[in-house]
């Protein structure tokens, strides 16, 4: 039977409606089921597990506050899309849960309450930072303070989050792009935070000439944003109450005594967390107002415990080219001095580790004499070093002569020989005791009566310790003109931030924080950068395959399809 034309164009027609009606069904389906495969290597596009947990069990709404919302360069509109998906797939966990929205902060306020709204978003903790825009139809820049951070609130409860990575000595390309790594870990932590029930308590501990004042401003002050804050006198407290989450050494400078270490020992046996910054020498930043000194051994006899539970801090300074800057006078001018910031080897800048979730995607680390650690082989403690110098170091042993007429002359590069220096470690594990087979049992007796608990010689759970050779990291300047500045800032050069703060957190958290949140930090995105020098001799050849090819192949179809068509309908 011979099919008409009149057939085949309403088997066409037919053919074309179940087509659209086919499309139509499958968008109706699309909005109430979600699903995306991630084919990234790294899966850029998949969040942790501990994450999507976190999200189903939301039982109130998180707002969210993006200020990223403008007429920002690539780099940051990039920044601010890869922040939307994130947030998009928080809510494919979290639903109604999670509301966010982008703005653009004070842009519709008069000068006066803007400059109040910039000062409410640093003291929640988010940045400013200075860019520079083009005006609309005009070739001229301007420069815009803008402040790439986020604000979250639930329950009563808010904190802020910065979502720019520091850029320190990377490539504007490479910061973004450890920006973009981040963003997951900085919004799971600023939730999970949000949702405690109670915050972990911190000690600060004091009794061995600790700083109180003005020098550890910030780091209480950070402190007592995140944490419960109290503190603790080694020398007069008869124990360390295991109540607090982690205790905070800073700086000790008087000797401890076996009562004092029998007590850090028998806290960390039953599951403490400490947090150690330890500087065995005299050598500090107020020695430097003369021409020269000498760093002695402060003997703090800590050596044993902490060697017992796996690291040693060394009696030496630790020198690096790869250094910040000190203000040297180094001529005149006239009867006016001529001052230049000149590298100070004694003023390491720290680099990260490793790729433990501590310090992964981490900018340096500024710090001030510090100290080499050795860690203990053998035994059942894992050792992680945090922190570590350059791979062009070395170490000077104590008694340390220390001259600020040395730095007018160049270093020697073959007197820093020493590769990657640990200033900075983590240990896990069953800590043993110092004192295992060591207490008579009047001295067992006598601490149950104090404390209430019987002596251990091992820890019975996995703990986690923290050893840093310098304080200086956590500690702040003290400017005559603006008082107390945050940590990891030089007062020469106040508009750089290092990493300082990032790394106080960040330990704190892993040593109080049990949820696998921290994991997201391990992230790591990859950047596929094409070859400047090949795109630069390849790009007449690909813009003309750029443009020849799509309108080649659309003349090639229509010559098929018109072909197709004639022989289809040929009478």
């Amino acid at each position: 039977m011979e099919i008409t034309r009149t057939d085949k164009r309403k088997k066409y027609l037919q053919r074309t409606i179940g087509i659209v009606l086919l499309l139509v069904a499958v968008n109706i389906a699309a909005s109430y089921f979600h699903a995306r495969w991630d084919l990234t290597a790294e899966k850029r596009y998949t969040l942790a597990p501990s994450t999507r947990d976190m999200l189903r069990k939301l039982d109130a709404p998180v707002n969210i506050e993006v200020y990223l919302k403008g007429n920002y360069p690539a780099g940051f509109r990039q920044l601010a899309d890869a922040t939307r998906e994130l947030l998009e797939e928080f809510q494919q966990y979290g639903g109604s849960n999670i509301r966010f929205r982008f703005v653009n902060p004070g842009t519709d306020l008069p000068d006066s309450l803007r400059m109040s709204f910039q000062d409410t978003l640093m003291a929640k903790g988010i940045l400013p930072f200075n860019l520079q825009v083009q005006e609309d139809n005009n070739d001229a820049f301007a420069e815009r303070l803008i402040f790439p951070g986020a604000v979250l609130s639930t329950k009563g409860r808010e904190t802020g989050i910065n979502l720019l990575k520091s850029q320190g000595g990377l490539d504007p390309m490479q910061a973004l792009n450890s920006s973009e790594a981040l963003l997951e870990y900085k919004f799971a932590s600023a939730i999970s935070q949000l949702l405690q029930p109670e915050r972990p308590l911190v000690g600060y501990m004091l009794g061995h000439g600790q700083p109180e004042g003005s020098n550890v401003y910030d780091a209480l002050k950070t402190l007592h944003e995140i944490y419960q804050v109290d503190t603790i006198n080694l020398k007069y407290d008869p124990f360390i109450p295991q109540e607090f989450d982690a205790v905070l050494f800073v700086r000790p400078v008087e000797t401890f005594t076996e009562q004092d270490k029998l007590k850090i020992d028998q806290y960390v046996m039953h599951g403490g967390k400490v947090f150690w910054f330890i500087e065995p020498l005299t050598a500090s930043v107020d020695s430097l107002r003369g021409s020269s000194f000498v760093a002695f051994s402060r003997d703090l006899q800590l050596e044993d415990l902490l060697f017992k539970y796996g690291a040693r801090v060394n009696q030496d300074l630790v020198m690096d080219l790869q250094s910040d800057m000190i203000p040297l006078v180094v001529g005149n001018i006239g009867d006016k001095p001529q001052i230049r910031p000149v590298p100070f080897p004694y003023f390491p800048l720290l680099t990260p580790g490793n790729t433990h979730p501590i310090v992964r995607n981490m900018d340096l680390v500024m710090s001030r004499f510090a100290s080499s650690i050795d860690t203990i082989k053998g035994g059942d403690i894992r050792k992680t070093v945090l922190l570590a110098t350059s791979a062009r170091s070395r170490t000077i042993k104590a008694p340390a002569e220390i001259s600020l007429e040395s730095v007018q002359q160049q270093p020697n590069p073959r007197e820093y020989r020493q590769q990657h220096i640990p200033t900075a470690v983590l240990l896990e594990g069953r800590f043993p005791s110092l004192y295992n087979n060591r207490l008579g049992a009047a001295d067992r007796a006598a601490l149950k009566a104090s404390t209430g608990k019987d002596f251990k010689g091992i820890s019975d759970t996995l703990n986690r310790m923290i050893v840093v050779s310098d304080a200086d990291i956590v500690t702040n300047v003290v400017s005559q003109k603006n008082g107390p500045m945050q940590m990891g800032v030089n007062e020469f050069n106040p508009q750089y931030v290092f990493a300082n703060k990032e790394f106080f957190l960040n330990c704190l958290e892993y040593l109080t924080n049990e949820t696998p949140v921290m994991d997201t930090r391990n992230k790591a995105l990859t950047l596929r950068l094409l070859d400047a020098e090949k795109v630069k001799q390849d790009r007449t050849r690909w813009q003309l395959i750029a443009f020849a090819v799509p309108i080649g192949a659309i003349l090639l179809f229509a010559m098929v399809f018109q072909f197709i068509r004639q022989r289809r309908y040929a009478a």
